[in-house]
């Protein structure tokens, strides 16, 4: 069912070059979508829709900076003048950094809101008026979100708090035609969080009842799940992708 109901539809997916990102892209090529992977890293994100689709025919890809509202209408317009609408968004573009709170500057705490808070604001706001009746809008919130973040990334829990709120505001504003949900990854083996995991990551094992980190290909399977038809009944709701980890509501 979600195989059949996936193909040919046209996803925006930013982010599209990280760890999490790319999976998701992986997931949705796989699936028989059409697709537009925007990203900061310019050549990577080129290089990934290469490996996808070397045709171009449905893979293609931006430039994108999450903080400039100019790419978001970029990224949507490209979208719309290759593929001609839009079925679901993922906006998956966010950062990660190390800075204590104690020494944080207006700046770095801008910083990540700007690419984790606003920059989902943006991309929605410009593509909610091409997305299609029973197109859908699947957000990249965190565990964070839920249950606070780890020490030293106190912007980083509340920017993807304020991504959960975003959702739920939004689904109810947008029901039925574009059904709005989230995906709260827990602690997923990827570059992002490479650092952390080799200072902390036998604490974070010892708190995941699966016993292992999870995969992008998780996250991206749950979201597939989400922007399918098998999903039709689910609006305002969180899917946790954490192994066990946080098991709250």
């Amino acid at each position: 069912m979600i195989e059949n109901s996936l193909r040919d539809q046209v996803v925006i997916l930013t982010g599209a070059a990280g760890g999490i990102g790319s999976a998701i892209a992986r997931t949705f090529h796989r699936l028989g979508a059409r697709i537009l992977l925007a990203d900061y890293d310019e050549q990577g994100v080129s290089s990934l829709a290469s490996s996808l689709d070397p045709t171009g025919e449905r893979v293609i890809s931006v430039a994108y900076d999450a903080s400039k509202p100019a790419d978001a209408d970029a990224a949507v317009s490209t979208c719309v003048a290759r593929f001609g609408h839009i079925d679901h968004l993922v906006p998956a573009a966010a950062i990660f950094e190390d800075q204590p709170f104690a020494t944080m500057t207006d700046a770095q705490w801008r910083r990540t809101m700007s690419v984790n808070l606003d920059g989902v604001f943006y991309i929605c706001r410009r593509s909610i008026p091409h997305i299609r009746p029973g197109g859908t809008i699947v957000t990249i919130a965190s565990s964070a979100a839920h249950e606070g973040c780890s020490p030293q990334h106190v912007h980083y829990g509340a920017s993807k708090g304020g991504v959960l709120a975003f959702t739920k505001s939004l689904a109810r504003e947008l029901s039925p035609n574009i059904r709005v949900n989230t995906v709260s990854p827990g602690t997923i083996d990827t570059p992002m969080v490479a650092d952390l995991l080799r200072q902390k990551g036998d604490k974070f094992l010892s708190i995941t009842p699966a016993g292992r980190f999870g995969t992008g290909e998780e996250v991206g399977d749950a979201v597939a799940f989400l922007c399918s038809n098998a999903s039709s009944y689910i609006m305002g709701q969180t899917i946790h992708v954490n192994g066990g980890s946080y098991m709250g509501g």
